[in-house]
Order: C-alpha cells, then structure tokens, then sequence
C-alpha cells in the first residue's frame, strides 16, 4: 500500500508545470502534500532601446551649398525640410550665395535656424523703393497666370533688380563712381554690396560661428584676385566675419573684390561653383553624410534663340559637374579602400618602412553617402532666374527646395551606411536611386 502511494505522487510531480527548483525559488516546497504550486509570473522583458537614426551614425554630416544668387531660397527649403527631419548638420561649406545661406544657418542654434533663414530671405528680396509697386498688388494672382504674363512679371523684378538693388544686399553705384578709376579693387564693380555686412551681422551671430568649430564646421570658397588661386575660409583654422562670406560672393562685374588680410577676393564660383571636393578631400577622412544642393543643373534643352543660348551657357558654367566630381571621388574611395585591405596582407614585421607608411597616409576605410538635389528651373524662368529676387519667386524656390528633400527623405534607405565593398555611394531623387 506504501508503495502505491509512492507511486501516485511520483506521478502527482512529473505532472506538476513547474519544477522543484521553479517552485522553491517562487518561496514554494512540494514536500508539503497537497500544496498547490501557483503559476509562475512572466519574466518582465527589458525595453528595447529605440533604434539609432542612420544618420547619426557618420561622424560628418555635411550641408555642401552651392552658388546661384536668387536660386539661392531653394537651398534654405532645403534646410528646413532636414531640420523637420530631425537632421542637423554639423558641417556647412558653402560658395556665393550658398556661403550667405551657411551664415545664417551656422549663426543660429538650431531652434532659430528656419526662422531666421526665412526672415533673411524675406528682408533681401523686398525691394528698397516703393516695394508694393507691384508684388502686393498681383502676387496671390501671378502664380497661375498664363505663362507670358508670369513672365512678365518676373521680368519686372529683374529689371528692378538691376535697376535699385535689393534692400540689405546690393545698391547700383552713381554714373560718377562707374567712369572713376580706384587704388584699389573695392570699387570696381557696378554695385556696392556694403549694405550686406550690416544685413549679415543682423541675421547671423559671428560669435557662435566662431565659438565650436568641433560642433558646426563652416567653410566657404573665395578667389584671390591677384594669384588666381582658390582659397577657403574655414572657423577650424581661420575667425570668420562677414567679409568672409561677401568675398565668397562678391561676382564681378557686378559686386566688387573683399579685401581680407590685405589680398583682395572674388566669388569662389569663378574657379569652382560648388565645395562638394573640399568636404570629400578634408583630412582626417572620416566616415561622411553629405547632402549636396546645386542650384544649376548641367542638363537642359537645346537652345531656339540668343536668350536660350546665355541661359545655357550660364546653367553649365555654373553647375560644377558635380556628377563629374562624384564619380571621380568614388573612383578614389574605392582605390583607397583597396590599399587598405591590402595592406593588411602585410606581415607586422614588414611595415617598419617608408613605403608602408606613405601607403598608410593614402589608404582609407571611410565610407560617404552624397545625397545630391538639384534645383529644376520653372517653364517661364530665363536669363534672368539668379537675379530675379521677387517675393513670389523666391517662396517658390524655397518650396521646391522642401518638397525635393521631403521626397527624399521617404527613402530612409538612401541614409543608411554605405557597406565596405561599395564605399561610396550617390542618391539623387530626380533619377532615382542613382547609387
């Protein structure tokens, strides 16, 4: 009879959902007949850490801004589509008007960038004498006017333009100052941008731009007039002021030469209209996320008539061949990526040498992703498109500029980490993937 008794409760436990070592670490004993095990609580799973945004992973994020005067809005749309996106550059380079859009954006913190962005763009593009004369009057209705209606009156701002300026940027000089000859180049120029050093200093903090260079890299292209050789200005190795960024836009004839440290500088978009190489050449070469916004595009349609044939010698001079530049870049990543891996072959005992080490200076592991964007001229703009500062037209700008960068950020793939067999990458929303 004892045995069978033994036997039923061997049988009672193996049918027990929890073992003896289960049940004596929930405070339980099953020597104690009859007790009933409770269920045993779920282990509490710890929260998993939300994902990393891709973008975080590079160690340079860079905004590379191009020149194109009143294209230049296009840009700032830009930036406040990356600003909705959550992604803060911390490197801006930027030529001509690019350089005055890396200003304002590097001169603010980050809450204020857009706003400040879109008062500049507001304040330059108001015309200094009777500025109601014709905006106010016909803007909520231009826009969907008949094609030659809008161009004419684009025209109109155009002519303004050259005609009175644009307030807190440039103003035409007398007949006088035009005919006189100068000591220096200061002068020479059909306008006098002096009214942009206080419009600067009114929208950008210096002070900051110069404060954490490690948090906010900023660096512009100028000309030295007198060797011809490009130069950059960079708040790494340089305190920038405003001059800095005038002489990256100062476009002969129309704007005259900045003189910096006693040498005198040009717009850096008469040498190279684009710092997209500076950003892929700086050392140490580290991993890099690079959004590049041209505002002139390199393909367009045959030219019918004179007017055509300027505006698409204007569109190639300026548009930098920057898919040239690209692909000669990742020509060389992919070089020195393969110096690196062979390098590697190379027993400990061999690299003691010069050759090994003047190969170490050359080879590179890094990795850059270059999303590039590209503004696309509207039907009725023509010659005039960079100097054609009117209200309409540089909102319209500024929202092209939004929805291409809204459009590309909808592939979040485009962000991700290029891998080490395809090092350098192209993402470039007008022909898809690019790659």
């Amino acid at each position: 009879m004892a045995a069978k008794e033994r036997q039923e409760r061997t049988v009672r436990q193996a049918e027990t959902p929890a073992s003896a070592a289960q049940s004596a670490g929930n405070g339980e004993s099953l020597a104690e007949r009859g007790a009933q095990v409770r269920p045993r609580k779920p282990v509490r799973q710890a929260a998993k850490a939300p994902d990393r945004p891709a973008h975080e992973a590079y160690a340079v994020r860079a905004l590379v801004l191009q020149g194109g005067g009143a294209l230049g809005a296009y840009q700032a749309g830009v930036y406040q589509g990356l600003a909705d996106g959550g992604i803060s550059p911390n490197w801006v380079a930027g030529i001509s008007i690019g350089a005055l859009n890396a200003a304002i954006i590097a001169g603010n913190p980050p809450q204020r960038r857009v706003e400040q962005l879109r008062a500049f763009w507001e304040y330059i593009c108001a015309q200094p004498w009777l500025p109601s004369l014709s905006y106010t009057w016909f803007a909520d209705e231009a826009a969907s006017w008949p094609e030659p209606m809008r161009i004419w009156f684009d025209g109109l701002h155009a002519a303004r333009a050259m005609l009175e300026g644009q307030r807190g940027f440039f103003q035409p000089r007398s007949w006088a100052a035009l005919m006189s000859r100068y000591s220096d180049p200061t002068h020479a120029s059909f306008y006098d941008t002096t009214p942009l050093k206080a419009t600067l200093e009114r929208f950008a903090d210096f002070d900051l731009i110069n404060h954490r260079p490690d948090l906010m890299r900023v660096s512009v292209g100028a000309v030295n007039v007198r060797t011809g050789n490009f130069a950059y200005f960079d708040n790494t190795r340089d305190k920038l002021c405003p001059e800095h960024f005038m002489a990256s836009g100062a476009l002969p004839p129309g704007f005259p030469a900045v003189e910096i440290d006693g040498e005198y500088y040009w717009d850096g978009g008469l040498v190279s209209n684009t710092p997209l190489a500076e950003v892929l050449t700086a050392q140490p070469r580290r991993d890099a996320l690079i959004f590049q916004v041209d505002l002139w595009s390199a393909r367009g349609k045959l030219p019918h008539d004179l007017i055509d044939v300027a505006e698409r010698q204007k569109d190639i001079q300026y548009s930098s061949r920057t898919r040239a530049i690209t692909d000669y870049m990742r020509e060389q990543q992919n070089l020195r990526r393969m110096l690196n891996e062979v390098m590697a072959l190379v027993p400990p005992s061999k690299r003691d040498n010069d050759w090994y080490r003047r190969a170490a200076e050359q080879s590179c592991d890094a990795r850059r992703n270059v999303i590039q964007l590209i503004y696309r001229d509207k039907s009725f703009e023509n010659l005039a498109k960079d100097y054609q500062f009117g209200p309409l037209t540089m909102h319209e700008h500024w929202t092209s500029g939004l929805e291409d960068i809204r459009q590309t950020l909808r592939h979040p793939q485009w962000l991700a980490m290029p891998s080490r067999e395809q090092p350098f990458v192209t993402h470039d929303v007008h022909r898809g993937n690019g790659g």
